[in-house]
């Protein structure tokens, strides 16, 4: 299964990237680009997971990078937030919806 990147930026410097899909090896590569391309913004880097069902190991180190450098990870279910907080990732299982 595929995993889908939407962007989007709130115009008040804050940007969210909503993932659908399986987070897997062979596509945390393009995950990790589109972070690095909004990670500059000054109200940082939001990844809303309420769309994803699946998370490898390689998924989850991504997961454990992309939080050191400030993202932060909401919106999830509570099967993945469970994975991912057995792993340690801090996760906001709330909504992921940013103010416009």
């Amino acid at each position: 299964m595929l995993l889908k990147i939407m962007s989007r930026n709130t115009g008040q410097g804050t940007g969210t990237l909503k993932l659908e899909g399986h987070l897997a090896q062979e596509l945390v590569g393009s995950l990790e680009q589109e972070c690095s391309a909004l990670h500059a913004l000054p109200g940082g880097l939001t990844l809303d997971l309420s769309g994803v069902t699946f998370v490898d190991r390689t998924g989850i180190q991504a997961l454990k990078r992309l939080q050191g450098t400030g993202c932060v990870i909401r919106g999830c279910s509570e099967l993945v937030a469970s994975v991912l907080e057995t792993e340690g990732i801090r996760v906001d299982c709330g909504s992921a919806q940013v103010p416009a």
